[in-house]
């Protein structure tokens, strides 16, 4: 970590603009601690824009061919989730179709369809969907499922009409949902990934600069107002990050944001806090620049799956939820998801606050024994 020589590097406030000095002036890392960000802000939700399934094309197989049938047909048209291509009399039509990866799935109306609906018995409509994608099967099934359940509902006040009832239905589902108010995956995963970005792009920003000085100078000894400074300059760097990412993202993505600001400043120092208390003892073990993005990176995906948050923590082996708990990601995601997304109280995440100030404690008195402690006289070296 270079410095201008005007600077008194000893103190705090000079290893704190040292430390801006040698990110702004070095490329890669400028490109990996700012640029990432940035790009990462628009280029990871463009694949999670659409937010749900759409226009998936689907075949509707009418073996009845009858006024109930097409009116079922016309209610599964005005889905936005699916779109019918065809409507023919033979599955084996449909399940070519589907073989073919020509449409996502595909429904029977079975030959006496109407004639069973209007002598009282039920009569049974078959869904199929392309289990080969698994989002886009759920899509259809359920958006088919729903059209199918309003279609009975409204046949079924028909029915007492007919009879002579004339009765309504005694109540009526609406569904809204509670936080993911678009019921979008992008809403669910990006809002998660951020946190593993601006952790891993402080990481490699972090690991780079530490590579380059071991590179020039050998192994880096440090004084305690030195490693307050560069750690104070890398969380100040993380949580403009964090906000423009809760900020500016969140915002320009619209995706839902339910927290405080006192909350989310909380949330967001802690976190960041965390990342570089345990990337000031990560990155010193490397002696490369290179070996920064070999590492570091490839972990990525890793870390997502285990911080709980696609699948659940008890349902994961005991031996993976507690080495998952050394990571800043796990508890990090899980406490900002619930600040952000779920507009909880602090009170409600005390788990993950209380495993981020231990990662601070536990981590941030590693790195200060690699830096400061192991050069003054280690007794285990001794």
């Amino acid at each position: 970590m270079s410095a201008k020589s005007s600077l008194n590097v000893d103190t705090f406030w000079g290893a704190f603009l040292t430390t801006f000095h040698a990110i702004f002036t070095d490329r890669a890392v400028l490109g990996v601690m700012i640029g990432a960000v940035v790009l990462y802000s628009f280029f990871y939700p463009l694949g999670y824009q659409e937010q749900v399934a759409a226009n998936q094309p689907i075949y509707i197989v009418d073996h009845d061919r009858s006024t109930l049938s097409r009116d079922l047909t016309r209610k599964i048209q005005a889905l936005r989730a699916v779109q019918v291509e065809a409507v023919v009399s033979n599955a084996s039509e449909a399940i070519e179709a589907v073989r073919s990866m020509k449409i996502q799935g595909y429904v029977e109306i079975p030959a006496d369809f109407e004639q069973r609906i209007w002598q009282g018995t039920p009569a049974d409509i078959a869904l199929f969907a392309n289990g080969a994608s698994l989002g886009q099967a759920s899509s259809v099934l359920s958006s088919l499922a729903g059209a199918i359940t309003g279609f009975a509902q409204e046949i079924a006040v028909q029915q007492t009409k007919f009879t002579g009832a004339g009765v309504q239905p005694p109540l009526q589902l609406v569904e809204r949902p509670l936080f993911n108010t678009r019921e979008g995956y992008g809403t669910f995963l990006v809002t998660g990934v951020a946190q593993l970005i601006i952790q891993q792009t402080l990481l490699v920003g972090l690991a780079v600069l530490a590579g380059t000085r071991r590179e020039l100078y050998g192994r880096l000894f440090l004084k305690n107002q030195q490693i307050l400074g560069i750690g104070f300059a890398a969380v100040c760097i993380g949580t403009v990050n964090m906000l423009y990412y809760l900020g500016f993202m969140f915002w320009y993505q619209d995706y839902p944001q339910h927290g405080t600001l006192i909350n989310l400043m909380f949330g967001s120092t802690l976190f960041i806090s965390a990342v570089v208390a345990f990337g000031l003892f990560l990155t010193s073990f490397f002696r490369t620049r290179e070996r920064a993005f070999q590492l570091i990176l490839v972990t990525s995906l890793p870390l997502f799956f285990i911080s709980n948050l696609s699948w659940p923590e008890v349902s994961s082996p005991a031996w993976l939820v507690w080495i998952s708990k050394v990571l800043p990601s796990t508890a990090g995601i899980n406490l900002m998801v619930k600040i952000t997304q779920y507009g909880a109280p602090l009170s409600s995440a005390k788990k993950e606050i209380l495993n981020l100030v231990m990662i601070i404690l536990v981590f941030g008195g590693l790195g200060w024994w690699r830096y400061y402690f192991y050069k003054a006289g280690n007794p285990f070296k001794k």
